[in-house]
């Protein structure tokens, strides 16, 4: 079996004719298994959407906007990059997901069973030399439904995947599919590898305070009322020792909570303080389930040591398709760490963004980078 065959680019443009043009000459790959490309909001993304495909043409590419980019250059803002992965030990299937709007979960299901078959593969039999790649409209809130539907067809394989993101903006988001950037959309890609390679995610963010049941909300708006039968907000803040009135973005990014599912950490952030005492947040909380506060450890030595894991499995990747929350994002700028962790994204090879949200297997979360690390040999 050959070797995988990896291009990658990126194009600081910001004529989206010029950039898609850049970005053409970098990673074109007529026999490439998959093409992935990310770029800032900022774009036409109707003029880049066109440029792209009179370039590409119908290779199989799939896309995102962001909060921002994961270039071969490490971070950057406002601007276009991508890869394209090419290996006779290497099939992906697409399919997209139109109108998340009036999602049901029978859609997740006949989208993965279509990946499935497309593909060929039987997830009883293949599941350990699969991946699943989620790439979705950030702002359609269907995250939770659309993961979980998905990840439950699939068997032993692993899924990642990110929430398409529009800057700081929060305006409208959008995924590249089939030639153009469409919103209220979501592409599902499975991939069978031969080549030896790791779905994982890691947050910096560890429990360390006290326990809070959720005795009240709105999961299907990411609001909780409730928290130990009091107004959440004031019970949220009572915790943390702090009044309601000193709830601001910064105490949530520095003050996640937690939920334990299956052995396994997951981080919740919350979004903002609302006036009648709830809580609104970037993921869905249940009722009756148990929010652990966090507190963070070193961001950058949490990213070091996970891909020293991964090294440690599969040597060093030859490719990390990462997806990396927008709050990591703008907590690495607050501190002064964004070259920093630019140069270990650079070391591993990873091309990616900053989400609107993160998905890992059949949950969605936040403050976390997940994504899949490929070797460049065989699989053993």
């Amino acid at each position: 079996m050959d070797q995988l065959e990896l291009k990658k680019g990126a194009s600081t443009a910001t004529d989206p004719t010029v950039a898609a043009d850049e970005l053409f000459e970098q990673i074109y790959d007529p026999e490439a298994a998959l093409t992935i490309i990310y770029c800032a909001s900022t774009y036409d993304l109707d003029a880049l959407g066109s440029a792209l495909h009179a370039r590409f043409g119908d290779s199989p590419m799939i896309g995102a906007t962001t909060a921002g980019e994961i270039t071969p250059l490490g971070y950057i803002d406002g601007s276009l990059t991508g890869v394209s992965i090419k290996g006779a030990g290497l099939r992906s299937a697409s399919v997209r997901i139109d109108d998340l709007g009036s999602f049901q979960l029978t859609d997740g299901d006949c989208a993965a069973r279509r990946a499935l078959a497309e593909l060929g593969v039987d997830p009883a039999e293949d599941g350990s030399s699969m991946f699943g790649f989620l790439l979705v409209d950030g702002l359609a809130m269907q995250e939770e439904m659309l993961v979980s539907s998905l990840y439950r067809n699939l068997g032993e394989t692993q899924l990642f995947g990110g929430s398409a993101g529009d800057g700081t903006t929060f305006g409208s988001t959008w995924i590249y599919h089939e030639g153009r950037f469409r919103t209220d959309s979501a592409v599902f890609t499975l991939v069978h590898s031969d080549y030896p390679f790791r779905v994982f995610k890691t947050e910096h963010f560890v429990p360390a305070g006290e326990k809070m049941l959720v005795t009240d909300g709105i999961p299907a708006k990411r609001i909780v009322t409730e928290i130990n039968g009091e107004p959440a907000a004031h019970e949220y803040a009572r915790a943390i020792g702090i009044g309601v009135d000193e709830l601001t973005p910064t105490v949530f990014s520095t003050h996640p909570v937690v939920v334990r599912v299956g052995g396994k950490n997951y981080v919740r952030s919350i979004y903002k303080a609302d006036d009648d005492g709830s809580l609104t947040s970037f993921c869905a909380i249940d009722i009756g389930i148990v929010l652990t506060l966090a507190e963070g450890v070193d961001i950058v030595e949490n990213l070091r040591e996970a891909f020293a894991a991964l090294r440690s499995e599969i040597g060093r990747p030859g490719l990390v398709l990462g997806c990396d929350c927008i709050l990591r994002n703008l907590e690495l700028k607050e501190h002064g760490l964004i070259d920093e962790v630019s140069e270990v994204m650079i070391e591993n090879n990873v091309i990616g963004f900053s989400t609107y949200g993160e998905q890992f297997n059949g949950m969605h979360v936040n403050q976390t980078f997940t994504g899949v690390a490929i070797g460049m040999g065989s699989a053993a």
